[in-house]
């Protein structure tokens, strides 16, 4: 089994749809979810300097990480999810000794 980063892009104040919508995808995923988080504020530092990130439909909002055994099965679940923006699907690579 690997693991998957999706990234989710693009914030819109939630409704109760959406809200719902969420609730019942994290249900339908729960047993392949490993770790799901949510970001607030956020700042991109560059060689110009740093500059604050605010909140909109260019915006990473949250990522979840998942199990799944590859990227087409990633890709698969990622579908469902009831995104604002978009989803960005990654495989994960282990940085353990003697992994690849």
């Amino acid at each position: 089994m690997k693991r998957f980063m999706l990234l989710h892009y693009g914030f819109e104040t939630p409704t109760p749809e959406i809200m719902e919508a969420w609730g019942k995808w994290f249900e339908a995923v729960a047993d392949k979810t490993v770790e799901h988080g949510g970001f607030a504020a956020a700042r991109e530092i560059s060689h110009s300097g740093t500059k604050h990130l605010p909140m909109g439909m260019e915006s990473i909002t949250s990522y979840s990480i998942i199990n799944a055994e590859s990227l087409d099965d990633a890709e698969k679940i990622a579908q469902d999810n009831p995104f604002i923006a978009s989803i960005r699907v990654y495989e994960i690579r282990s940085n353990q000794q003697g992994e690849t």
